[in-house]
C-alpha cells in the first residue's frame, strides 16, 4: 500500500487559507484533517477526538519527552500539539493528511517529519492582503497594522517550503493545491524500488 501524503499550510492572516484548506477538505474525500491535541477545555459544542484530543497537562509534557508531537506550541498557558502517532498512522494507512498551522509549526514538522509537503499560501498583493483584513471589520487599527507588519515577517519563510500558491482566486488556488498533490503522489522516492522489485519479479515469470 502506497502511504499518503502529509500536507501543511500555512500563510499570513488573511491570505484565505483556512477558506482554501475548507474548501479543499469538502472536494477532496482522500484527504482528513489532522486533529491536534490541547489542555485547554472543551468548549461547548467541541467533541473530544473530532475538534481535539482533550488531555491534561501532565499527559502533554509525558508526550513532549517522549517525542510525541510532530510540532507543539504554548498558547496563554495551554498546550496545543500535532500528535506523531495519530497522523503517522494515518499516513501509513494510505490516507492523506491535511495540517493548517503558524510557520513556526510547520517548520517543526519539516524537521521531525521531512516527506511533508509544505505549502504556503501567498496574497495576490500587499495591498490586496490589507484590504482583506480591513474588510473583516473585526480589528483595530493597531491590529490591523500588527498582522500586516507580521504578515511581511512570515512571507520570508516562504523558501523554507515546498510550494506556494497565490490565492488571488480561492477554486483557482484550490485546483493548484490538488494538482500538487497528484503531482507529488508520482514523484520517485524510496518507494520506487518496490516498483522495480515487482517489475524484476515479473520478468522472472
Amino acid at each position: 500500500m502506497k502511504k499518503g501524503l502529509l500536507i501543511v499550510v500555512s500563510g499570513p492572516s488573511g491570505t484565505g487559507k483556512g477558506t482554501i484548506c475548507k474548501e479543499l477538505l469538502q472536494i477532496q474525500k482522500n484527504i482528513g484533517l489532522s486533529i491536534s491535541a490541547t489542555t485547554r477545555n472543551p468548549r461547548e459544542g467541541e467533541v473530544d477526538g473530532k475538534n481535539y484530543f482533550f488531555v491534561d497537562k501532565d499527559f502533554f509534557e509525558k508526550e513532549i519527552s517522549q517525542d510525541g508531537f510532530l510540532e507543539y506550541a504554548k498558547v496563554f498557558d495551554h498546550y496545543y500539539g500535532t500528535p506523531k502517532k495519530y497522523v503517522i498512522d494515518q499516513i501509513n494507512d494510505g490516507n492523506n493528511v491535511l495540517l493548517e498551522i503558524d510557520v513556526q509549526g510547520a517548520l517543526q514538522v519539516k524537521k521531525k517529519y521531512p516527506e511533508a509537503v509544505l505549502l504556503f499560501i501567498l496574497p495576490p498583493s500587499m495591498k490586496e492582503l490589507k484590504n482583506r483584513i480591513i474588510g473583516r471589520g473585526t480589528e483595530s487599527q493597531k491590529d490591523i497594522e500588527k498582522r500586516f507588519s507580521s504578515a511581511i515577517e512570515e512571507i520570508q519563510y516562504v523558501k523554507e517550503y515546498d510550494y506556494y500558491i497565490v490565492n488571488d482566486e480561492v477554486k483557482k488556488a484550490v485546483d493548484r493545491i490538488i494538482n500538487i498533490i497528484t503531482a507529488h503522489k508520482y514523484k520517485v522516492t524510496k518507494d520506487i524500488e518496490k516498483i522495480i522489485s515487482k517489475f524484476k519479479e515479473e520478468c522472472s515469470c
